[in-house]
């Protein structure tokens, strides 16, 4: 099967990429040419830029795909875009959305994907709901063929995962840790959380591709392994050899310190759920996630350590987190 890949060389969309090939999926990427080192041995790159449209218009006038994949929509004029693009040139059109589109606080702990999609604290999820609305009104009115993919909070060799972190220098938390610096932890530590391994995730979606019974349908693709904010420290301080030194401040205090944690907290991370992944098990047989949060946090850490260029420290943050640590500590001494 002919397959396009919009981005394919990210966080997430790497594994896919890789397992897609492996699995003789002829696969087309499309990107800018950011990220070459990722891209797989197998795969086919299509240079451009899908926000200009005369080049994309070019590029894609006489090409038809069995299976397009869009991993890089963000609001629902990009969905607008593709459907203009893609009408009649795909046999499904797979958008990957994100699970923060569920209702939060959630009203119930365990999430599917007949939950309700409402999150207006984070314009992130907002313009997701949005995209996913437009594509299922393309859908029932027009028959456009798509399906609609969830991932929640994933991670790979190139990333360390916690609630309070820098994404763009991931290395971060492992340096306060080795310099014996606290790590501020949402709440008391104890809410449920799902981390997902992108290996994992791409088993899931690369069992997708091609399967018409999906069309319409939605899916969130996750571990079933669930673990409080704590455990998660705990694990990445044994993967590294040092106790972490954690401190629990709540998240409104930590939002107000750090403004730009108030969404993804109180939009995601600070909510306690389980996701239910009974639906992918049934379209995918055999789906199922594997890599443990232990043993893919050891896999980080040792990619890491390997690429030191990639131990980069956020030290804006860390005067951040320095700051309001000194502050609640300040507080709780003078109760």
């Amino acid at each position: 099967m002919k397959v396009l890949f919009i981005g394919g060389t990210g966080l997430i969309s790497t594994a896919a990429s890789k397992l897609a090939v492996q699995q003789g999926f002829d696969l087309y990427l499309l990107n800018r040419g950011n990220r070459d080192t990722f891209i797989p041995e197998g795969a086919t790159v299509l240079r451009g830029d899908i926000h200009n449209r005369d080049e994309m218009e070019s590029l894609l006038s006489n090409s038809h795909f069995d299976i397009v994949v869009n991993w890089i929509v963000f609001h629902k004029e990009d969905i607008e875009r593709d459907i203009n693009y893609f009408t009649g040139k795909t046999n499904q059109y797979i958008f990957i959305s994100t699970a923060a589109t569920y209702q939060r606080p959630p009203a119930y702990y365990i999430l599917d994907e007949s939950t309700p999609q409402h999150n207006p604290g984070w314009d992130y999820a907002v313009n997701k709901i949005a995209c996913e609305e437009r594509l299922i009104r393309e859908y029932r009115e027009k028959g456009f063929p798509m399906t609609i993919v969830r991932p929640s909070h994933t991670y790979g060799d190139t990333s360390i995962p916690f609630a309070i972190t820098s994404w763009a220098h991931p290395w971060t938390i492992i340096d306060r840790i080795l310099k014996g610096k606290k790590i501020i932890v949402p709440g008391d530590g104890t809410s449920l959380w799902t981390i997902t391994h992108n290996t994992d995730f791409a088993k899931g979606l690369v069992g997708l591709l091609g399967n018409t019974q999906t069309l319409g349908h939605a899916f969130h693709i996750t571990s079933d392994e669930v673990k409080t904010w704590d455990q998660y420290l705990a694990a990445i301080g044994q993967a590294i050899g040092v106790e972490p030194q954690p401190i629990h401040i709540t998240s409104e205090c930590i939002s107000r310190a750090m403004p730009e944690f108030k969404a993804p907290l109180f939009g995601d991370t600070c909510n306690s759920y389980v996701l239910d992944n009974s639906k992918i098990k049934r379209f995918v047989p055999g789906y199922t996630a594997t890599t443990s949060f232990e043993h893919g946090i050891r896999q980080s850490i040792a990619y890491f350590r390997q690429h030191p260029e990639l131990q980069t420290v956020d030290e804006a943050l860390n005067a951040k987190m320095d700051q309001l640590i000194a502050a609640y500590e300040a507080f709780l001494t003078s109760v």
